[in-house]
């Protein structure tokens, strides 16, 4: 009810009163050496205080969000997902100043020597000149003969 009364009644009220609550929350939002209670110099000092601080802060924010995309990308090497070019964007703006998480490198170092042995093994059974139906062919005659040797023997089967 008082939400309805402001709407169809606020307008009308700051008319009359012409609007100087709206100069006033304007007038509020400037900051100035008086508002603050400092000499011209000790504000000017204090809005490069500020003006490093805010710089400092956006440094280190581009630097996590660019170690985050790195972590993303070895992830995604790591379980072979395709690529987004906006970590690789993020990733070359950085330059060669990120880390990367040490238990994670230790996770990826792991990784890289485990599939290196068996991409080895696997490459070995890949070199090696196997003829499979060879192979199959002479189990299946060795298990018919083996099956035919126990029915000569056993007069139950």
């Amino acid at each position: 009810m008082a939400f309805l009364l402001q709407q169809m009644l606020g307008d009308k009220l700051k008319n009359m009163t012409g609007g100087a609550e709206a100069a006033d929350v304007a007038g509020e939002e400037k900051e100035t050496a008086a508002s603050k209670g400092m000499s011209r110099e000790e504000f000017e000092e204090y809005q490069k205080q500020l003006i490093e601080e805010k710089i400092a802060r956006d440094k280190e924010f581009a630097t996590k969000k660019a170690e985050r995309a790195n972590l993303r990308v070895l992830l995604r090497d790591k379980y072979r997902l395709p690529q987004s070019a906006q970590d690789d964007a993020t990733v070359q703006m950085a330059g060669d100043d990120l880390d990367i998480p040490e238990e994670l490198a230790k996770m990826v170092d792991e990784d890289e020597e485990e599939e290196e042995i068996n991409d080895s093994f696997m490459g070995k059974l890949q070199n090696m000149d196997v003829d499979f139906d060879s192979i199959k062919a002479k189990a299946q005659s060795t298990m018919t003969e083996v099956k035919q040797a126990a029915e000569d023997k056993c007069v139950m089967m």
